[in-house]
Order: C-alpha cells, then structure tokens, then sequence
C-alpha cells in the first residue's frame, strides 16, 4: 500500500509541475482530448495503463 501511495503522490506532481509550468499548453491538451472520441480515449488509457504495469514489472522484477 506504500509503494500504491507512493506512486499516486508521485502523479500528482508530475501533473502539477505540467500544469504550473505550461498553463496554456494544459489547456489545449485538455480541450484536444474533450473532441476525441470516448472508445478512443479508453483504448488509449487501456494501452498506457497496460504499458505502465509493464514498466513496473520489469523494474520491480
């Protein structure tokens, strides 16, 4: 559970650093992605969520 919140606390800094360092750039993001498709989007996360369990496995291992 330590490494779980490890993990999530280390998310939300990368994600606010974005977010203070590039505002704008953020904002595009976000409106970019509110026009993508809802199927697309799944298989997006699917696959990075798939990819970052991967990642870890691999370092863990």
């Amino acid at each position: 559970m330590k490494d779980f919140a490890t993990a999530f606390a280390l998310v939300l800094v990368i994600e606010g650093t974005l977010y203070a360092l590039f505002p704008e750039g953020m904002k595009r993001a976000a409106a970019r992605a509110a026009r993508i498709p809802p199927q697309v989007l799944r298989l997006a996360g699917l696959a990075a969520a798939g990819a970052g369990v991967m990642l870890v496995w691999l370092v863990r291992r």
